[in-house]
């Protein structure tokens, strides 16, 4: 199955992390990946979003029109891309800081506060990795051993203090119950 997903937030709330470890967690899973990030030149506090195709079959073309799997992670990435994503697709938003908008019942969409789970649980700073979690759990897009796989290969070797709090946070998302 191909997966078209967007990663879309502000930037500095890991939007470009949760794709990069997606895209390294596709390779681990032995897919074709592609990586199309996409940000404004402010980064901190503009506007980011970043397309990952992930496929059994070879990629023609890195852009993702319309995602099958949309993460959200702030309201006007929600209002830009809830509406472009695909009938039967996913829709992973954080509802500490969106209010849903739509109301589409072609797709399925998974609430998390995500945000707010961070900041309860210390987790300060990983509310992305608590997403990408539950976006596993939701959506079967990767093995969830993959995707942790695919973390250690993108946190860079500067950071690597900071990758057991990361792998906690994926798991966190990955076990949350609503």
């Amino acid at each position: 199955m191909a997966h078209n997903i967007l990663f879309a937030g502000f930037g500095g709330q890991g939007v470009q992390f949760a794709a990069k470890v997606t895209a390294y967690s596709g390779m681990v899973s032995g897919c074709e990946v592609s990586l199309l990030p996409s940000y404004g030149p402010e980064m901190r506090g503009g506007t980011s979003n970043c397309a990952v195709r992930i496929d059994t079959k070879m990629i023609a073309a890195p852009i993702v029109n319309e995602p099958n799997i949309l993460m959200a992670l702030n309201q006007p990435s929600y209002d830009k891309f809830a509406v472009k994503t695909e009938a039967g697709g996913c829709i992973i938003y954080d509802d500490s800081l969106i209010k849903r908008s739509d109301d589409r019942t072609d797709i399925n969409v998974y609430p998390i506060p995500a945000t707010k789970l961070s900041r309860e649980h210390g987790y300060t700073g990983l509310a992305n990795m608590i997403a990408l979690g539950y976006m596993a759990k939701k959506t079967g897009f990767l093995p969830i051993e993959d995707i942790k796989e695919g973390l250690k290969k993108a946190v860079p070797a500067s950071k690597a203090a900071l990758l057991d709090k990361n792998i906690e946070a994926l798991e966190f998302g990955y076990n949350y119950n609503n």
